[in-house]
């Protein structure tokens, strides 16, 4: 164990002795002769006593000194020793939230029982959804942009900083080619395209970095706007000087937190420098301002800035909460090969908080109606490059997003494709950025979460039946005649 930790376990049993015998800091400085503060710091992790302070302190509280020292926890503190001794708290990123470990753990020692079953739940949880580290990393990290609404100035300024630094025109879309020039001139990167390609098993990769000559390998087959992300991603690493960092796009597996955090941080920064935000934002007030929605307008927006209609929705869920107070929305990414009734939804993030759709681990059934897996279907039998559409969703609980699907193919899988989606929720703020919203031309569709949950009858896009909410309806009917029952034979005779 370390040392940190048995500083933390003594203050923690010093605390508990201490409020047993109901005495406050200041009655047990009183008694010891130690100063409040010097306590403090020691019930607090920071400090670990001397052994003579040891001494007064077993003597003053009626404890011996064997018990007081020892690393056993009794059955109260049992659960922070095992959370200690399984070094979960240095898997969670407590600082991005600005947490410390003696404060979280103080939290824990204040309802010990009831934050041990919390974990042991999470932990079957986590083990019955094969939720392994990595997706735990992945889900913090969506925690920290949902807790910042995915907007981060500091990297925003960098872009501004880095392409004032090396005359990149933040007005014009930047190229392959003068991305490629900084690697090489500014960075020392070699840039090869031809040895990826020899090795059938990484077919899907767009790209390894080989730290130890700055040599970048690069897949062959990758259109111009994956090359631009790939070099600016590079340039980000670099430029924030970041040495923890993941070396495969997409990544294969990552070792540690930091990693997580610095890919997303160069993936913003790239995004932010292929999409610049001044630039994007005067496109989207003047397309948010006409009064009719027009499509061919939108596509183009896109192409504007990139081929990438992931990278420009992706910038949607940085600008839109920023620069417009959009800040309810969802972002999904869905997954789809052809000839099959499966769709996978493998990205997402709501922002500040959870919004329909979400993903689901029980294998239910998505809603038919989403326009996200409409563009999907749409675009396995037409076979288009891109397939855009949108629509207003209307939910049971008369909730209603606009949303906006672009349909792709998978550059790295001949058969399948996938669609990239944003949803802003239809409130009074939405309704005043957006002008368009009265457009009778925009297809309103109702839908439902999953088929499994939805109330909605006559729905020719049904998969399977409503059966967990019949079962949930069935199990009402039952509570309500129960209390019926009890109330009625609660009544004195």
């Amino acid at each position: 164990m370390e040392e940190d930790d048995i500083k933390l376990i003594f203050g923690l049993k010093l605390k508990q002795i201490r409020t047993d015998k109901n005495l406050s800091l200041f009655g047990l400085s009183k008694l010891s002769g130690l100063s409040k503060s010097y306590l403090n710091e020691i019930e607090n992790g920071k400090k670990y006593p001397k052994t003579d302070k040891i001494v007064i302190l077993s003597e003053k509280l009626d404890v011996s000194y064997d018990d007081l020292v020892s690393l056993q926890l009794d059955k109260n503190l049992a659960p922070i020793g095992e959370i200690l001794q399984s070094r979960i708290l240095k898997e969670i990123p407590l600082e991005l939230f600005g947490i410390k470990e003696s404060d979280l753990i103080d939290i824990i020692s204040n309802a010990p029982g009831k934050v041990n079953a919390f974990i042991t739940t999470i932990i079957e949880v986590a083990k019955h959804y094969s939720f392994n580290r990595e997706s735990f990393y992945l889900s913090s990290l969506r925690s920290y942009q949902q807790s910042n609404y995915n907007y981060f100035d500091d990297l925003e300024q960098q872009v501004v900083k880095f392409c004032k630094a090396y005359h990149i025109d933040l007005n014009k879309p930047v190229s392959a080619k003068e991305l490629e020039e900084i690697l090489v001139d500014e960075y020392g990167y070699k840039i090869n395209t031809s040895d990826l390609k020899k090795h059938k098993e990484l077919f899907d990769l767009r790209s390894v970095f080989v730290p130890k000559t700055k040599t970048l390998l690069l897949a062959s087959h990758i259109d111009e706007a994956q090359r631009i992300f790939i070099y600016a991603k590079e340039i980000a690493y670099n430029y924030l000087n970041y040495d923890l960092r993941l070396y495969t796009f997409p990544w294969i597996k990552f070792d540690n937190f930091e990693q997580v955090l610095n890919n997303f941080n160069a993936s913003y920064f790239a995004g932010a420098l292929v999409l610049p935000r001044t630039v994007m934002i005067a496109q989207l007030k003047s397309l948010f301002q006409k009064d009719v929605f027009n499509k061919s307008v939108f596509i183009k927006t896109i192409s504007n800035f990139t081929s990438s209609p992931e990278t420009f929705y992706q910038r949607l869920t940085n600008l839109l909460p920023k620069d417009f107070n959009i800040q309810k929305l969802f972002f999904l990414r869905f997954a789809h090969e052809a000839g099959s009734s499966n769709f996978y939804l493998n990205k997402e993030l709501h922002l500040p908080n959870q919004q329909s759709p979400h993903a689901n681990e029980t294998n239910e059934h998505y809603c038919r109606r989403w326009v996200s897996l409409k563009v999907l279907e749409q675009i396995a039998i037409n076979k288009q490059d891109h397939i855009f559409d949108l629509q207003i969703s209307q939910y049971p609980d008369d909730v209603s997003y606009l949303v906006f699907s672009s349909a792709t193919k998978d550059p790295f899988k001949d058969t399948q494709y996938r669609s990239i989606s944003i949803g802003l929720l239809i409130d009074k703020q939405l309704k005043r950025k957006i002008a368009f919203l009265q457009d009778i031309n925009i297809k309103r569709q109702m839908v439902g979460v999953t088929c499994e949950r939805c109330p909605i009858t006559d729905c020719k896009e049904r998969k399977v039946p409503p059966v967990i909410l019949e079962r949930t309806k069935k199990n009402k009917v039952i509570e309500d005649v129960v209390s019926e029952l009890t109330a009625q034979f609660s009544k004195p005779i």
